[in-house]
């Protein structure tokens, strides 16, 4: 099945995170400040104090076969070399954020996936995030046939 919906971009708010900061965390207060649930990153770049993310792997117990296993973790500096991502809300409103990245390790090679809650800022973590008009709902919910959170995109 194919979900599609259509909208334009209402506002663009633009982020520069310091030092220190939690990535995940700063993103949910930016969004909680201009009540933003509903929009995608347009753009991001900076660096973090190592890396935690995830990437889908076999998990026969699952029903599709595939989930997500333990988070990988970089525990030197990286370069992150693209941000993207949804800023959906569940059916209550509530936000629920999806967010990838690429990274470049201390040897140059290249990682990326599903970031996790625990990514802290090292130099400056930037975002551009593209809030979304009337049209299109940002929605994600659990999916029962593949264990995990899907988007799901719906026509107001």
């Amino acid at each position: 099945m194919i979900y599609t919906a259509k909208g334009g971009l209402k506002r663009v708010v633009a982020v520069r995170m310091s030092p220190g900061e939690n990535v995940m965390q700063g993103l949910e207060n930016v969004c909680a400040e201009y009540g933003i649930n509903n929009a995608i990153i347009l753009s991001g770049m900076g660096s973090l104090d190592g890396c935690e993310y995830l990437v889908p792997i076999p998990l026969p117990d699952k029903k599709a076969g595939y989930g997500y296993g333990d988070p990988i973790k970089v525990t030197d500096s990286v370069s992150v070399t693209g941000v993207s991502g949804m800023i959906c809300h569940d059916d209550d409103g509530n936000p629920l954020f999806h967010v990838h990245v690429n990274v470049s390790d201390n040897s140059g090679t290249v990682r990326g996936g599903h970031l996790t809650d625990n990514n802290t800022v090292l130099l400056t973590f930037d975002v551009v995030i593209g809030e979304l008009g009337d049209g299109l709902e940002m929605g994600r919910a659990y999916d029962e046939d593949l264990e995990v959170f899907i988007f799901r995109p719906k026509q107001k």
